[in-house]
């Protein structure tokens, strides 16, 4: 370790590390990502599940490539007229141009006469922006020509693809010019040097360009692709954990400046001292995001995949990149606020000195206060929260397809926009569908297509697509066709495809943070070597992250007016808080351990939080803002994300970290670090026991 630290920042040396960068970092380019079209987030079933065994079984079917685009004509709740019914059929005829057999069936009127429904077959695209293309040929054709005040939408799965794929575009360029400002100002705020936040800026966006490209490829070694939603959200994780374990290292350069003639030799003790702290949160970070490739669902193991790898190279540039970048400028790189060799570290008698005496004085008071906000928090929020949004639920703006189906769900049934697919065996097909229309929640069932050996039966629901309603339809129609003997009937579309997704999230959320806890314990026990120091602090990170998700969802309920939480948000708010949590937990208490063999529990804990307490809150105050973010895009469930993790940021920077897990230390005493002994000096004094505290 001493021998690799002094190489990475020695004179002669570091200019070696920065060769090497730059020479990797220009073949990595070179190879690129292999990735040459945008793609929206997919569904990401196994293929043990009932509806994505349908959707393979309809890849046998005569029309397997073909998708439909439903458009809705419609005059805003008025019935429509004759002429718009013939204008409408007029119409069709253009829109047979775009269809999969050059023939459009005539317009369906609603019973109320209020809306005409036109199914347009279409071939299958994967290409997002030819879909997109199509689409809007599509809305051009239909609304040319009507007659004043009649209106066409497109809805229905072709619509509902293009709309999801229209927030997607060019997203990442939006979230990385959004993050690169947000994170440019906190920087140059933090640093209050007009060229400082420049080296750390530039090393973290070369490392979140080339996390882009290793993570893609790695992704795709492992047959999994990456939507962009998922390479947004690595983005915003590369910046906010590269920003994080640069603001510790550039602290701690830093205070060694003061102790330390040469620069080199001060950034050589800085990353012994910061190092351990990085590689260790750092590592957390990665086995958490890694314990996603249990899951079911493909976009979270993608997620897990692509994000570990984002962080191991953040990591790598921080601890490698980053101090060989530091070291090429004197001193003077932090002007106007130069660390002169000799001069005094006022972080020991400052705010945060001042904060950790006060606190060490009442520290049961300290830690009931701080329960009681946490736990106050989780108990106005948390047991009134909603999971399971609704595709026409999960914009922030409402996109057309949403308006579609909103009409369409007011004029014909409220399923005829998402109808349910039954897939059985041919010969009882008929039997199949006499059985569907007896079950409770089905408004009607029709045989479709064949291919002698299967038929798809299109059964048509009288609740609402995806509500819990239309669940429980599903769920009936399942257990009644799995009654029809020799029909072998699976249940598919887009209803029973949410519901099989909402299980199988539940069913990854109940596996992955049981997992993401017992990694965490297990990282603190290795690196602090106790056991009461990792159960304290994995109980303040569970506290933080219960905190910040009931005081979210008062939030989205109140001012923001969202329906529900969807349904990955609670385990990627979890997987985040946790992981980037424990960051703060070992910053600190690693730097309380170092410090206690020289000053004691009580000394060594007020020192490490007067030495990191304001590179917590910089770190915690930057990344909360890196997560916010998110909601720069019309997608309510990456905002949802952003806000929780915003929240449960601040919480633990500006209370946790650097209030209440203090309070707990100083209460515990030594046994903080049980069973490890921390040697304490024998003129250093103790903290009162906690009863005589409470007696005063």
């Amino acid at each position: 370790m001493h021998r690799l630290t002094t190489f990475i920042t020695a004179k002669k040396t570091s200019w070696i590390i920065l060769l090497i960068a730059v020479a990797v970092s220009a073949a990595v380019f070179a190879l690129g990502s292999g990735s040459s079209s945008e793609t929206s987030p997919g569904v990401g079933l196994p293929d043990s599940a009932e509806s994505a065994r349908v959707a393979a079984l309809q890849e046998d079917l005569p029309a397997a490539d073909s998708t439909s685009a439903l458009l809705v004509f419609s005059r805003d709740g008025d019935e429509v007229t004759d002429d718009d019914i013939a204008a409408v059929t007029a119409t069709t005829e253009a829109l047979a141009v775009e269809s999969v057999d050059g023939f459009v069936p005539p317009p369906t009127v609603s019973e109320d006469g209020t809306a005409a429904l036109v199914v347009v077959p279409l071939t299958s695209l994967a290409d997002v922006t030819a879909q997109a293309e199509r689409a809007a040929e599509l809305r051009t054709i239909a609304n040319d020509d009507l007659p004043n005040g009649l209106e066409a939408l497109l809805t229905g799965p072709e619509g509902f693809a293009v709309d999801v794929a229209a927030v997607f575009k060019g997203a990442d360029f939006t979230l990385l010019l959004t993050t690169v400002l947000v994170v440019a100002v906190l920087l140059l705020i933090t640093y209050r040097s007009p060229w400082l936040w420049l080296v750390p800026l530039a090393v973290v966006g070369l490392a979140d360009a080339l996390a882009g490209i290793v993570a893609t490829r790695i992704a795709a070694a492992a047959g999994i692709e990456l939507d962009a939603s998922i390479t947004g959200i690595l983005s915003v994780l590369v910046f906010g954990a590269g920003t994080n374990y640069a603001l510790l290292l550039i602290a701690r350069y830093r205070d060694e400046l003061r102790l330390v003639a040469d620069r080199h030799q001060a950034m050589a003790q800085a990353l012994r001292g910061a190092g351990p702290a990085i590689i260790a949160s750092g590592s957390t970070v990665v086995l958490s995001l890694l314990t996603l490739l249990f899951a079911q669902l493909t976009g979270n193991r993608a997620l897990g995949l692509a994000c570990a790898a984002g962080v191991v190279v953040a990591m790598l540039f921080a601890l490698f990149v980053l101090p060989a970048a530091l070291v090429l400028f004197g001193r003077g790189l932090f002007w106007p606020y130069v660390p002169h060799f000799g001069s005094e570290n006022k972080a020991h008698s400052g705010l945060w000195f001042k904060l950790g005496t006060a606190v060490s004085r009442r520290p049961v008071a300290v830690a009931i206060i701080g329960a009681l906000l946490l736990g106050g928090l989780a108990f106005a929020g948390v047991p009134q929260i909603k999971v399971g949004l609704a595709q026409t639920q999960k914009f922030t703006s409402v996109p057309e397809a949403v308006v579609g189906q909103q009409v369409i769900a007011d004029a014909f049934s409220a399923g005829s926009g998402s109808p349910v697919v039954v897939v059985a065996n041919a010969a009882s097909a008929d039997d199949v569908a006499a059985a569907a229309e007896t079950s409770d929640g089905v408004d009607s069932a029709t045989v479709g297509e064949s291919n002698g050996e299967i038929t798809q039966i299109n059964v048509v629901l009288d609740a609402a697509a995806e509500t819990p309603e239309s669940f429980d339809a599903i769920t009936r129609l399942r257990s009644t066709l799995s009654d029809v003997d020799g029909a072998d009937a699976l249940v598919g579309g887009l209803d029973a495809q949410t519901l099989d997704v909402n299980e199988a999230q539940q069913s990854d959320q109940d596996l992955v943070i049981p997992l993401i806890l017992a990694l965490v314990f297990i990282v603190l026990v290795l690196l602090l070597r106790s056991i009461v120091a990792p159960l304290l602090l994995l109980l303040t990170v569970v506290a933080s992250f219960f905190g910040s998700l009931g005081a979210s969802w008062l939030l989205f309920e109140s001012v923001f007016g969202f329906p529900a939480i969807d349904t990955n948000v609670i385990l990627f708010s979890f997987l985040f808080l946790v992981a980037l949590g424990v960051d703060y937990n070992i910053f600190l208490v690693t730097r309380a351990k170092e410090e206690a063999a020289k000053h004691g529990t009580r000394g060594g804990m007020i020192r490490a939080l007067s030495s990191t307490g304001g590179v917590i809150t910089s770190a915690g105050i930057l990344l909360a803002a890196v997560f916010a973010v998110l909601g720069v895009l019309p997608l309510i469930t990456l905002t949802q994300i952003g806000i929780i993790v915003c929240i449960g940021v601040l919480l633990d920077s500006l209370l946790v970290r650097t209030v209440l897990v203090p309070a707990l230390a100083f209460i515990a005493g030594e046994k903080f670090w049980w069973p490890t002994r921390v040697h304490t000096p024998a003129h250093v004094a103790e903290p009162e026991p906690a009863a005589e505290v409470l007696a005063k």
